[in-house]
C-alpha cells in the first residue's frame, strides 16, 4: 500500500531549554558526589519521562519534606520554593541543593527587593503553578497580589497600589502576557515595569518557532507534559496563529492515530522546555511507519545559553 505524502515541520529551537538542562545536570551531579540517596521536592521540571529517567538513575522524589531523612541531600525543583521551603529545611538539618532555574531565581531577587523598598507588587501569572508559589513565597505580608487575567484587575485595590510594580511568571504567553500588561498599566499608569523581561529567552523563542510554522500546518503537536506552563501556551500559540487543531501529547503513545485528518498534507512538531529530544524522535520515526515523510527543520534563532552549576558541584579546578 502506497503511503500518504505528509511534510512535516519541526520548530527549532524546541525541547530543553538552559534551565532544565542545568536541573537535571544537577541531579545527576548530585547521585554522583553523594554516591547514594539523593532527594528531590517536587518533579525536578515539569516531564514524567525526565523524572522517570532520574529515578532510574537512583534518584527519590517526595512531596514533603517530611519524607526527607534527617541530613540528607535535597534538591530544590527548578521552579523554585517559598523562603518558608528553605527554612523548614533548614531546621531539619538537611543538605539543601538550589536547582531554581537562574531566570525565575531573578525575578525572586527582584520581588525582595521591590517589597523591601516599600512596592505593592503585583505577579502576573497562573494560581497554583510551583513557580508562582515560590515566588509568591519570597515576601510575606500583605505587598504581592497575583494577577491572572485582565478581569481580576477589578479586584486590584487600587488605592493600596499607589506606589506598584509588577512581574510575571517566566513562562506565560508572550501575546497574552503583553495585552494584560496593557490594561494593567492603564489602570496603573504609574507602575514600575520590571528590570528586563521576566518571560525567559526560552519561551520567547519556542513560542516564535510555533509562530513560524503554524499557517504551515493542518495540524501541530507540542510534546510536553500536561502541568507544563511552556508547553501548554505552545498550543494556545499555535492555535491563536491559525493552526487551529493544536495538541498536547506526552509522547507518542498518546497520540490517537485516528484524529489525525484522512487529508493531513502538512504537520507541525514542537517540544516544550521540559521535553527530551529523544520523544520527538519517537514521534518522528512513528510517522515515518505510516507517512511518506519529508522533513523540513524550521529554525528561528540559535541557543547558546549555559548556566553554571551550584558550587557544591562545581570540580575547583573548573570554578
Amino acid at each position: 500500500m502506497t503511503k500518504q505524502n505528509i511534510t512535516i515541520f519541526l520548530a527549532r529551537p524546541r525541547g530543553f531549554c538552559a534551565g532544565v538542562t542545568r536541573a537535571i545536570k544537577i541531579v545527576e551531579e548530585a547521585l554522583a558526589l553523594f554516591g547514594g540517596k539523593v532527594y528531590v521536592r517536587h518533579e525536578i521540571v515539569h516531564n514524567a519521562h525526565v523524572v522517570k529517567d532520574l529515578e532510574n538513575k537512583g534518584a527519590i522524589f517526595v512531596q514533603e519534606l517530611s519524607e526527607v531523612p534527617e541530613g540528607s541531600p535535597v534538591i530544590f525543583s527548578a521552579h523554585g520554593v517559598p523562603l518558608s521551603v528553605i527554612e523548614d529545611a533548614k531546621n531539619k538539618g538537611l543538605q539543601t541543593i538550589d536547582a531554581t532555574c537562574p531566570l525565575v531565581e531573578k525575578v525572586h531577587t527582584e520581588v525582595k527587593k521591590l517589597s523591601k523598598s516599600g512596592y505593592k507588587i503585583i505577579l502576573i501569572g497562573h494560581a497554583g503553578h510551583p513557580e508562582v508559589i515560590g515566588t509568591m513565597g519570597q515576601v510575606t505580608g500583605n505587598s504581592l497580589f497575583l494577577l491572572e487575567k485582565p478581569e481580576d484587575l477589578e479586584r486590584l485595590p487600587l488605592k493600596e497600589y499607589s506606589k506598584s510594580a509588577y512581574v510575571t511568571q517566566t513562562t506565560l504567553s508572550i501575546d497574552e502576557t503583553t495585552d494584560i500588561i496593557k490594561k494593567l498599566k492603564n489602570k496603573l499608569p504609574e507602575i514600575k515595569s520590571p528590570e528586563g523581561k521576566n518571560i525567559c529567552f526560552a519561551t520567547t523563542n519556542r513560542q516564535a518557532a510555533v509562530k513560524a510554522i503554524a499557517k504551515k500546518c493542518d495540524m501541530i503537536l507540542v510534546i510536553g507534559s500536561p502541568n507544563s506552563s511552556n508547553s501548554k501556551r505552545l498550543v494556545e500559540v499555535a492555535r491563536s496563529e491559525g493552526c487551529e487543531k493544536s495538541l498536547l501529547v506526552q509522547d507518542v503513545n498518546e497520540v490517537s492515530w485516528d484524529k489525525i485528518p484522512s487529508d493531513i498534507s502538512s504537520l507541525g512538531i514542537t517540544a516544550g522546555a521540559s521535553a527530551p529530544e529523544y520523544l520527538v524522535s519517537e514521534l518522528l520515526e512513528a510517522f515515518s511507519k505510516r507517512y511518506n515523510v519529508t522533513l523540513k527543520e524550521v529554525k528561528t534563532c540559535k541557543e547558546n545559553i549555559r548556566f553554571k552549576l551550584p558550587a557544591i558541584l562545581t570540580p575547583k579546578e573548573t570554578k
